[in-house]
């Protein structure tokens, strides 16, 4: 790994901190270096909030006072911004810096000013070098990127299955197929997410809250907005996505395709969505190419019976390739992270 790359490695871990909390913006991280050590680090954390470089900037001056950036190079997962939106364009901050070199991981996908910032940078005399750690970095701006270029959310599909891929044991030995660890593991995807997606069954026959729980919620964290889809319109009124205290976080969408719920909801900002059941659902989504990325918690066991993960009378088309990217434990379960070959 050379020097610059392992000082990008540091900014990735930066940009990662963002995961769920910048929509509809992307996640970036940013690290300053001058004379070989590091003076600052900071990661963008919320929408409208100031942009990754600028809190690095930030950081390093409450340490070491105004002018401190003179001559130093900052390390940022994704290209600086070069036109004003809600923050004013971040070559401007790395102009009045003084950088001696600016280092980025991977091109903006946004068409408003992808590629502009070498050329007003290099025109102030500030060297630039990029893509570094390119692949790296842009596994970690995926959901904007399809955001930003398509008009659509990047899509996860979770599921907790058996074996012998069914998602419900036989009845009467209760509702769960996976330990207790791999739930707990799954709700962190939550967390990631700014939309959750289940069908109107699951809503009936689980009750689920679908909110955020656990020890590790961010702070600024919105809960996301809780997606019901149904064909019937026949919903329990009394379920506690319509009656708890985030039920105006609840959207039903009745008798409309996946892609147009994708649609409305990036209307909405919302850039990544969680598919977390059941199986008419995940069946529409995959076998329509709609979902991006999975994440399968496999249970040592084999139910024999039960609803299937994916529901075979609803699949339209062929088959879909995913390339495993990670496997682990989680608990006695197996944690596979998929995604489509195609977005690789």
């Amino acid at each position: 790994m050379t020097v610059d790359e392992s000082w990008m490695q540091q900014a990735l871990e930066e940009a990662r901190q963002g995961r769920g909390l910048t929509s509809p913006n992307p996640c970036v991280g940013a690290v300053i270096v001058k004379d070989g050590a590091m003076l600052s680090r900071g990661w963008h954390q919320r929408a409208g909030g100031p942009h990754a470089e600028v809190e690095a900037i930030r950081a390093a001056e409450r340490l070491l006072g105004a002018g401190c950036t003179e001559g130093a190079t900052i390390f940022i997962t994704l290209e600086p911004c070069s036109t004003h939106g809600r923050t004013p364009p971040c070559v401007q901050a790395l102009m009045a810096g003084k950088f001696a070199r600016v280092v980025w991981g991977v091109d903006d996908p946004n068409p408003a000013h992808a590629g502009s910032a070498a050329a007003v940078l290099e025109a102030a005399g500030i060297s630039v070098a990029r893509h570094v750690l390119e692949q790296e970095c842009r596994e970690v701006i995926a959901p904007f990127a399809k955001f930003i270029t398509t008009g659509l959310p990047w899509v996860i599909a979770k599921a907790g299955m058996s074996l012998d891929g069914r998602i419900t044991r036989p009845t009467g030995e209760g509702p769960w197929i996976t330990s207790e660890a791999a739930r707990a593991d799954a709700m962190q995807l939550r967390v990631m997410t700014d939309a959750i997606i289940v069908g109107a069954g699951t809503v009936r026959a689980d009750d689920p809250a679908l909110t955020l729980r656990g020890d590790r919620i961010p702070e600024g964290k919105t809960q996301p907005w809780r997606v019901v889809l149904t064909r019937s319109g026949d919903l329990p009124t009394a379920a506690k996505v319509f009656t708890d205290d985030q039920r105006e976080r609840t959207l039903v969408f009745r008798d409309q395709s996946f892609a147009a719920v994708l649609r409305d909801l990036a209307g909405r900002g919302v850039v990544t969505v969680l598919i977390e059941g059941g199986g008419k659902v995940l069946a529409e989504a995959f076998s329509a190419g709609l979902v991006d990325e999975a994440v399968v918690y496999i249970a040592p066991l084999v139910s024999g019976t039960g609803l299937p993960v994916v529901d075979g009378a609803l699949w339209r088309g062929g088959s879909v390739d995913m390339e495993c990217t990670d496997v682990k434990r989680t608990g006695p379960d197996v944690r596979l992270e998929l995604r489509r070959k195609a977005e690789r």
